[in-house]
């Protein structure tokens, strides 16, 4: 399985959007620093993620939400509205 996951920094609240094999790993080498785009954005939370069969799959999903599109915009607000209501 591959996996596109959503982590919000909890320094300056933005978003970061990535894809992985191994989500579990991926997600503790951002929480250590490990990752050089998150590293100075920590702490980390994970918010979403979505599971494909493929990697193509994993990899065009990543693009449409990182290029902004409507996909994005609805999936920011509805992460947004669930992590201030936490």
């Amino acid at each position: 399985m591959y996996y596109v996951y959503i982590l919000k920094s909890l320094k300056d609240k933005k978003l970061y959007i990535g894809y992985s094999d191994n989500l579990q790993r991926r997600i503790q080498e951002h929480i250590k620093g490990k990752v050089k785009s998150t590293k100075n954005r920590r702490p980390l939370v994970l918010v979403y993620y979505e599971a494909y069969k493929s990697k193509e799959d994993a990899k065009e999903r990543e693009k449409q939400l990182k290029y902004f599109g409507k996909s994005y915009s609805q999936l920011k607000r509805k992460i947004i509205k669930s992590t201030n209501n936490a």
